[in-house]
C-alpha cells in the first residue's frame, strides 16, 4: 500500500504472550493521542486488539507493530512469522472467533495483506474513527498470494477428498482449538500459544489447497448439488514443507485432546460426527505417511459407533413422536435418532421402532447425500446455518431393503433443555 505523508512513525516488537494484546492497544491509545487523533482510538484499539489476537495464536511469533499518524489518519501494520494470509470466517452469533476480517471490512477504509521475507504483514487505514466501514463499502482489500516457503517440500496425494466433509471440519476444528487454548493458556501459556500456532499451520495448508466447495443455499437447488460427484475431488495435491509435517501430530493431539472435552460438554462447541473424527484421523495420516515415503492411502469408512451423547440429559418426551398417526422421526443434537412413528416405520420398510431408534439419522440418508448431511448438520451448530430447517423439500429417504423412496421432508427444531436441541423430521410420501 502506498500512503503519503506518513512521518510520524513508530515501530514495536512484542512477544508472542496475551500481555501483548493489551500492550498494542496502549501503544495505539498513547501514539493517537500524542498525534491529537482521539477520534479514532476506539475503532484502531478493536482491531489491532483482534490482529494482535490472530497473530498471537496464529503464528506463535513475535509480533512486529507498526503504526503511522498522517493528515489523512493512521496506519497500522501488523507483521508476524506465519506465511499463511487470513481466511474469512462463518461463525455463529455467540462464536467467540472468526470476526477478524469481518471487523476489518466494517471499520477500516482501507486494508489488505502482503507476504514478508518470513512470514506476512497485515496492514489497515483508518481516517474517520471507522465511520466509512460502518455507512459504505470499504475498498476491495489486497491479498496478495504468499511466497512458498524454502527448503524440503513432500507433496501429499489425497485421493477422493471430500469437500464439503473437509469444510466442515476445517471449521469445527478452528472452533476446537480455540477453546483447547483457553483452557490450557494459563498452565503453560507459551507452550499453549505454540500447540495452538503449529496446529493452525497444519490446517492452514489444508485449507490453500483443497478446493472449496460452493453450493446454494437455496433448499432444492442445495438438494440438487449434494449428490454431485464433483463435491469429491480426486486428487488433491498438498505441498507440506518438511518442517510443517510434525504440526499434523500436534493437530491430532490437540484435536483428540479437545474432542474428548467437547464429548464430555466440557466446551461449548458441539460433539464431533464419527465421519468428522474419520476425515482428521486420515489427513493427519497422509501427511506422516508420505512424508516418509510412504503411498496415498483412500478415505477409510466412518466410524460405525454412535457419537458419544452430549453431557446434558434432554429434557423431551418421545412418546408424542412415537404414537403419532404423522409419519414422524425424531433425532436428537448428536445425530441419533430418538424415536420414529409407526407411518413412517411402514413408509421406511421396518417391523419395528427398535430397529430405528438408537441409530444415526445416516441409517435412512441414501450414501450420496451423507456428506452434504454431515457438513449441513455440523455447520448448523458452528454457524446457525439453517438453509433447510421449517421448510418443505422432496428427497430420497433410504428404505432398510436398500431402496430409495421419495418423501416430502419439513424439520422444525424442538428445545430439548441443557440448551441441547431435538429435530423432528416429517416424512410424507412424495405423490
Amino acid at each position: 500500500m502506498s500512503v503519503g505523508g506518513y512521518l510520524d512513525r513508530a515501530a514495536n516488537r512484542l512477544p508472542a504472550l496475551p500481555s501483548s494484546v493489551g500492550e498494542a492497544r496502549r501503544l495505539v491509545r498513547d501514539h493517537l493521542h500524542e498525534a491529537d487523533r482521539d477520534d479514532l482510538t476506539e475503532a484502531a484499539e478493536l482491531l489491532v486488539s483482534e490482529m494482535v489476537t490472530n497473530a498471537l495464536v496464529h503464528a506463535g511469533t513475535p509480533i512486529d507493530l507498526s503504526l503511522s499518524v498522517a493528515a489523512d489518519g493512521l496506519l497500522v501494520e501488523i507483521g508476524d512469522g506465519s506465511p499463511h494470509l487470513p481466511t474469512r470466517c462463518y461463525y455463529a452469533p455467540t462464536a467467540g472467533t472468526g470476526r477478524g476480517l469481518m471487523l476489518l471490512e466494517q471499520l477500516a477504509d482501507d486494508w489488505g495483506v502482503s507476504p514478508q521475507p518470513e512470514g506476512k504483514k497485515v496492514w489497515f487505514h483508518l481516517s474517520n474513527g471507522g465511520d466509512n466501514g460502518l455507512h459504505g463499502a470499504a475498498t476491495e482489500p489486497e491479498l496478495t498470494a504468499a511466497s512458498p516457503r524454502g527448503g524440503a517440500t513432500v507433496m501429499v496425494r489425497l485421493l477422493n477428498a471430500p469437500l464439503l466433509l473437509h469444510a466442515a471440519w476445517h471449521q469445527h476444528a478452528q472452533a476446537l482449538l480455540r477453546e483447547h487454548l483457553l483452557v490450557n493458556i494459563d498452565e503453560d501459556t507459551e507452550h499453549a500459544i505454540q500447540v495452538h500456532a503449529d496446529a493452525n499451520d497444519a490446517l492452514a495448508l489444508l485449507a490453500e489447497h483443497i478446493p472449496s466447495a460452493d453450493i446454494s443455499d437455496a433448499p432444492g437447488q442445495l438438494l440438487a448439488e449434494s449428490g454431485d460427484k464433483d463435491l469429491v475431488e480426486a486428487p488433491v495435491i498438498v505441498p507440506v514443507p518438511l518442517t510443517s509435517v510434525p504440526h499434523f501430530r500436534v493437530l491430532d493431539e490437540a484435536l483428540e485432546e479437545a474432542t474428548t472435552m467437547a464429548d464430555a460438554g466440557d466446551f461449548l462447541t458441539a460433539p464431533t460426527q464419527p465421519e468428522i473424527r474419520t476425515i482428521r484421523r486420515w489427513l493427519v495420516q497422509q501427511v506422516e505417511q508420505q512424508g516418509t515415503g510412504g503411498q496415498a492411502t483412500p478415505l477409510p469408512a466412518h466410524d460405525e459407533a454412535p457419537p458419544p451423547a452430549a453431557a446434558s440429559a434432554l429434557d423431551w418426551d418421545p412418546t408424542p413422536v412415537a404414537e403419532s398417526a404423522e409419519p414422524l422421526v425424531a433425532a436428537d443434537d448428536t445425530n441419533e435418532i430418538l424415536a420414529v412413528s409407526r407411518p413412517v416405520l411402514d413408509l421406511l420398510g421396518y417391523d419395528d421402532a427398535k430397529e430405528l431408534v438408537g441409530q444415526r439419522i445416516v441409517a435412512i440418508i441414501p450414501p450420496r447425500y451423507r456428506q452434504a448431511h454431515l457438513a449441513g448438520f455440523t455447520l448448523h451448530f458452528l454457524t446457525g446455518r439453517d438453509v433447510l430447517l421449517d421448510t418443505t423439500v422432496t428427497v430420497p429417504a433410504l428404505r432398510r431393503d436398500g431402496t430409495e423412496t421419495e418423501v416430502e421432508l419439513t424439520i422444525r427444531p424442538e428445545p430439548a433443555g441443557a440448551g441441547r436441541t431435538v429435530f423432528v423430521a416429517t416424512l410424507n410420501k412424495s405423490a
